[in-house]
C-alpha cells in the first residue's frame, strides 16, 4: 500500500440512515479500515462504495455507551431546546 493511501473493506452493511440530494447515503457499517480491526462506522458512502466521505468509527464498547445515551434521548426534546 502507498504511503498515504487509505483502504476500507466493508466487513458488514448495518443500514441506511438517510440519502443525500447528491445519492449519497449516510451508512451505518462495520469496516475494516488500513488492514486494522473492524469497528462500528457511520459515514456518507457515494453509491457502490465508490468514495466515503468523512465519518465516524467505533470500538464495540463505546457503541454500547452511546446505546445507553441514546436510550435516556428524546429527540423531540431536543427539537424544543
Amino acid at each position: 500500500m502507498p504511503k498515504g493511501e487509505i483502504t476500507s473493506e466493508i466487513i458488514k452493511e448495518i443500514g441506511v440512515l438517510s440519502t443525500g440530494k447528491s445519492g449519497w447515503n449516510r451508512e451505518v457499517n462495520i469496516v475494516r479500515w488500513n488492514g486494522g480491526n473492524p469497528k462500528i462506522d457511520i459515514r456518507d458512502w457515494a453509491p457502490n462504495h465508490e468514495k466515503a466521505g468523512k465519518g465516524l468509527t467505533m470500538t464495540g464498547e463505546e457503541v454500547a455507551v452511546l446505546k445507553e445515551l441514546l436510550a435516556e434521548y428524546d429527540p423531540y426534546e431536543a427539537e424544543s431546546l
